[in-house]
């Protein structure tokens, strides 16, 4: 039986599902949100997801270390998700990168539709796929999700920011 707990976060309210098998989905909420769930009251299977990303929205974590087990996507989509984590936190790749990566670089459009299909937002880092132009192109949480999350991700200068 799954379990869900909510989490608040500076771009709107997050849905956690998962079992003891591991972390199902993240998913952003844009319709009329439950209330978070207090960090006491997280089911036991949540406790480490709900953990590892009130720590990334504090700052204080850049990669996640959870297991992850979706319940659903084609075997492609699940080619291309299990690629996303290779972004490292502050850096961007293409679609096309990433069909290069598939050893299939006419399979752009295939790789957007499977982002598209991403059920661990953040966790799979699918908002840190760009256009190869750098464009920001598509992100099921919106574009003005994803353009905060790669600011967010961006370095911070050396010294600060008054440094």
């Amino acid at each position: 039986m799954a379990a869900v707990a909510h989490l608040s976060t500076p771009l709107g309210m997050l849905a956690l599902t998962g079992s003891a098998a591991g972390l199902h989905q993240v998913q952003f909420l844009d319709q009329a949100s439950p209330a978070p769930t207090p960090a006491a009251a997280v089911p036991a299977c949540l406790a480490e997801a709900y953990r590892q990303l009130r720590a990334y929205f504090g700052r204080e974590l850049t990669a996640f270390d959870l297991l992850c087990v979706p319940l659903g996507g084609t075997d492609f989509q699940r080619r291309v998700w299990a690629l996303l984590p290779a972004i490292a936190h502050g850096e961007t790749a293409s679609y096309l990168d990433v069909a290069r990566q598939l050893h299939n670089p006419n399979a752009v459009r295939a790789v957007g539709a499977a982002n598209g299909q991403n059920p661990l937002a953040l966790v799979w880092p699918c908002h840190r796929v760009l256009g190869a132009d750098g464009s920001l192109t598509g992100y099921a949480g919106g574009l003005p999700r994803k353009r905060w999350l790669l600011a967010f991700e961006r370095p911070m200068p050396k010294g600060g920011l008054f440094g």
